[in-house]
Formats: structure tokens, sequence, C-alpha cells
């Protein structure tokens, strides 16, 4: 549960750093890592490269996230956007309605609204994945 309130925490800092809060809307731009709100946790580093609105979209999240080992930004959760994570570093499992899955680079997950879902690095290193989340208007 604390890994949960610290994700919460996470984006509350992220509008208090000074990320896009979710009704602004998303500008056309090509951002670098050292652009994009970082933000330092208990369970990891994580970058939000673009978070609003689009003209097609009421929510568009798109970042990434270098998980420490063993450890996970929260439990199992759902939520009403569409999301997909790309594991570009690492190793660890992700879970989808309950069901567990062994991950490494290039594994992709797509998760639809209001499905229960998780990811978690391994306990020997760093899971670096890249996550897009959105929801229609």
């Amino acid at each position: 549960m604390e890994n949960r309130r610290d994700f919460f925490a996470l984006m509350g800092a992220a509008m208090a750093a000074g990320a896009a809060p979710a009704s602004a809307k998303v500008a056309d731009d090509v951002l670098a890592g050292a652009d994009a709100q970082q933000m330092e946790h208990d369970f990891g580093l994580q970058q939000i490269y673009f978070q609003g609105e689009t003209d097609q979209l009421e929510v568009f999240e798109a970042g990434n996230l270098r998980l420490k080992g063993g450890r996970t930004p929260h439990p199992p959760h759902k939520h009403p956007e569409e999301e997909i994570m790309l594991i570009t570093e690492g190793h660890g499992e992700f879970s989808l309605d309950g069901e567990v899955t062994h991950v490494q680079p290039g594994s992709m997950l797509f998760c639809a609204a209001g499905k229960l879902h998780a990811v978690q690095a391994a306990p020997d290193g760093a899971l670096l994945f890249y996550y897009f989340k959105w929801k229609t208007k």
C-alpha cells in the first residue's frame, strides 16, 4: 500500500513540478530525456514526456519508469485509460487480470480500460519500461 501512496504522491509531485495538468493541451514537440519531468521515488525514477489533452483524447500521457530491483510502483490496479507498456531494459513480471507473465526487453503489454494490471522488476536488477496511456473524449 505504501508504494501506491508513493505513486499517487508522484503524480501530485508531477503537477507541482510543472508537468502539464491533465486539462492542458499537449503541444507538438520533440523532447530528449533531459527535457522530461523527472521524479525520483523510493521505487525508481519516472520521466513524463507528455501529459494532458489532445485534439482527439481527453487524457494522454507518455513517459518511462526505471524500477529498482524487486520494486513495483503500486499494487495491481485499474483505471479508465487504456495503456501500453514496453520493456526496454531488464526483466520482471507483468500481471494482467491475475495472470503473471515474465517480461524482458521487447515485451509489450496492452491493457484495456478497467483491467487489473501491474508491473514489477526482478529482484536482481532495474527494469525500464515506457508507457503510453490515453482516454478518448
